[in-house]
């Protein structure tokens, strides 16, 4: 989980196959009106994530026992809609400055989220609380050392 840039979709691809499981992208499973929306800068609110977040929990629940799923999943609110999914779903916040996200952003190319929404993702971001599954990672390190801490933790 983390805001756009963050490294969700590499961190996610490679602790996938170090897992030796399925790994998603939520970005996939957004319907063309949400692409369109973001596209031309605007930023989502909850009625267009919410069936989105359940689509992105059907994959979870498919893949309960194993199984990657790239998502922002910005706030605890969309991180419960997911455990409904999927009770045993741990999350790894991938967490960075602004600074940090946008000058990744500025070196991406292709991608149907412009970096002027950074700010609203940022504004919208709840980190995880202490009572949630999961841990926070700063995404200025190796993917591989992600990768590990995740795993070791």
């Amino acid at each position: 989980m983390g805001v756009s840039g963050s490294g969700k979709s590499t961190v996610g691809a490679a602790l996938a196959r170090r897992l030796n499981v399925p790994f998603a992208d939520a970005d996939a499973l957004h319907p063309e009106a949400n692409i369109a929306k973001m596209a031309s800068g605007k930023p989502l609110d909850d009625t267009d994530r919410h069936p989105w977040l359940d689509a992105v929990g059907e994959w979870l629940a498919v893949h309960c026992d194993g199984g990657v799923m790239s998502c922002s999943a910005l706030k605890r609110t969309y991180r419960d809609q997911l455990r409904e999914h999927c009770p045993t779903v741990q999350f790894l916040h991938l967490s960075g400055s602004p600074e940090l996200i946008a000058a990744r952003q500025a070196g991406r190319t292709g991608h149907f989220m412009p970096a002027s929404l950074l700010k609203s993702q940022f504004e919208t971001l709840e980190p995880l609380e202490p009572d949630e599954p999961g841990i926070t990672i700063d995404v200025d390190n190796s993917v591989d050392t992600i990768v590990e801490t995740y795993l070791s933790a």
